[in-house]
């Protein structure tokens, strides 16, 4: 804690003290958590699971089959955490609602709602219920690919300015390709869409009834560089229809992170239990969020938030190229710095996948037995085995590759597998892939001329010490830990309390109320070295498969579209 919480601690009268909800949106629940603005303690919290969960293969409204690659939720299900985790996590801190001054919102990104003028979402027209692309797309949504492919295709041709700023390539997961997916494929509910809105400043528009554009997924997300967005004539390019697309469907008020978004309506108010005209903050995206949560702000502080996927976020005092980023935004995290971002498309989800799909029945009694979950029981049976005594290496693309590839349509494999392997052994190598996907990212990160000088996690899988030290033995860095297990909601909640105006700006209130452990895991020097040489091996079947030479999983992804088609 700084020295200014301390005293500001030391000094507060009893019942003096303020407080803030941070609420994260992640892929499956929202969890609101209830922090104590002069130190940053976590009081309370609260979850919900979404009560439609993510729709990826049928749409829950009609029972009808959704085509791959496809990830859908119900915008409702985001109002619920509001009205049933808020006041839970109140119940839990055992608060005075009425000494809350501020709300603070994170969400995952890319997940867009297509509403019209008031905010409503389509899918809650009657007439559009039964309409897939009525719905959210939830980030890892990956079929917009084709559009992609398309926009990086001409934006290459064109030179276009802004694409190096991404990296060289844009994603399928972003606003613009499935705002061109949405228009060619269902075009009556692309002229109903009056606004194509982040869920991130969706769910700010329910709190306050103001439509306030996020600066943050603006720039990563949105593609808005220097203050403008994509010409009129690049997107009718696309296709003449989409030509006013950033005019009509995107552009909209910018509010800077940390400052105030508005004020919590009357119905908000009773939604939560919380008083109404508190402040409520800009939205913002749940890996940005965390970097003052984990008080790694300054340059080459890396934080990787480790859940479903992995989001690695950055700043540096220097504007850079690196192959395969997500983006770099002027003030994307904090102001007066770049703010770069990174990531993996699957991480948990690959393991969860894994044990859900491909693990014995066995493992599951025998874990029950053990009383520990399937995760752990697999991690303890694996954990001595020496590096490489598998003798498997695999890829981490289950889910796609977002950086540095940024191609959704490779896949995972395994390779090495033998009648004597194990269902453990295939887990470790799918832990091991993760971590030499960070590391390629780290690795391309140096070689552009922006260092990375500290690696810190957030997230759930930090709970995982074996994951943890394997990510250090193969980074060959020391890894320190957020020390929350609601990184997101502790930083939405930093957030919060500057747009309460309790802390001048962000870094300030990260300072005092985020929360570090330095260099918790530190590598081993012979597992290290043991490491490199699988890497190596890694790096061969990553560009071999990534970069063109065998296009096979391409050709697989595009075979099953279109046996699903003619089903």
């Amino acid at each position: 804690m700084s020295t200014t919480a301390e005293q500001s601690r030391a000094d507060a009268p009893a019942g003096t003290e303020s407080y803030v909800i941070g609420i994260d949106y992640g892929t499956l629940s929202g969890r609101a958590v209830v922090v104590r603005v002069s130190d940053g303690a976590e009081l309370g919290s609260a979850v919900l699971d979404y009560p439609h969960a993510v729709m990826d293969t049928t749409l829950q409204a009609t029972g009808a089959k959704l085509p791959p690659e496809w990830a859908l939720q119900v915008p409702q299900d985001y109002v619920a955490v509001l009205k049933s985790a808020v006041p839970a996590a109140l119940a839990s801190a055992g608060i005075d609602p009425a000494r809350v001054i501020g709300i603070g919102t994170d969400f995952t990104a890319c997940t867009m709602v297509p509403v019209i003028t008031d905010g409503t979402p389509l899918n809650e027209l009657p007439e559009y219920a039964d309409r897939p692309h009525a719905y959210v797309k939830l980030w890892k949504h990956h079929s917009a690919q084709p559009q992609a492919d398309r926009i990086n295709d001409l934006a290459t041709s064109c030179d276009e300015s802004w694409l190096p700023r991404y990296g060289g390539l844009i994603s399928s997961e972003w606003e613009f390709a499935k705002g061109l997916q949405l228009l060619e494929e269902d075009p009556e509910l692309y002229e109903r869409m009056d606004h194509w809105v982040e869920a991130a400043d969706w769910i700010v528009w329910q709190l306050t009834g103001r439509y306030v554009r996020n600066a943050c997924t603006a720039g990563y997300k949105g593609i808005l560089q220097d203050g403008e967005y994509p010409s009129e004539e690049f997107l009718g390019a696309l296709n003449p229809a989409f030509s006013r697309f950033a005019l009509d469907k995107v552009t909209h008020e910018i509010g800077q992170l940390g400052a105030s978004a508005g004020t919590l309506t009357a119905e908000a108010a009773a939604w939560t239990g919380l008083p109404e005209g508190i402040h409520v903050s800009v939205g913002n995206v749940d890996a940005h969020v965390t970097a003052p949560a984990a008080r790694a702000v300054n340059p080459g502080q890396m934080v990787a938030i480790m859940g479903t996927s992995t989001c690695h976020v950055m700043n540096s005092d220097r504007l850079a190229e690196v192959p395969g980023m997500c983006g770099v935004v002027d003030g994307g995290i904090v102001s007066g710095l770049y703010g770069y971002e990174a990531g993996q498309s699957g991480v948990g989800d690959i393991f969860a996948w894994y044990v859900n799909n491909q693990v014995p029945e066995r493992y599951f009694a025998a874990a029950e037995a053990a009383g520990l979950s399937v995760h752990q029981y697999l991690t303890e049976l694996i954990k001595d085995q020496p590096v490489g005594g598998h003798g498997l290496i695999a890829l981490d693309w289950h889910s796609g590759n977002r950086s540095v590839l940024v191609d959704h349509e490779l896949s995972g494999l395994v390779l090495g597998t033998t009648l004597t392997t194990r269902p453990e052994e295939v887990y470790r190598a799918l832990l091991e892939a993760t971590a030499f996907g960070a590391r390629t990212i780290v690795e391309t990160f140096n070689a552009s001329g922006v260092p990375v000088t500290e690696f810190i996690v957030a997230g759930g899988l930090l709970k995982n010490a074996f994951l943890m030290q394997t990510y250090s033995d193969i980074l060959r860095m020391p890894i320190s830990t957020i020390d929350s297990e609601q990184g997101p909601a502790l930083g939405s909640a930093i957030h919060a309390a500057v747009a309460a105006g309790a802390y001048p700006d962000v870094r300030a209130a990260g300072e005092a109320m985020g929360k570090l452990n330095q260099n918790v895991y530190t590598p081993d020097a012979e597992s290290a070295t043991a490491y490199d040489q699988l890497f190596a091996e890694y790096s061969l079947l990553h560009d071999y498969f990534g970069r063109g030479a065998n296009d096979v999983m391409h050709r697989l992804k595009g075979l099953k579209r279109d046996a699903g088609a003619a089903a």
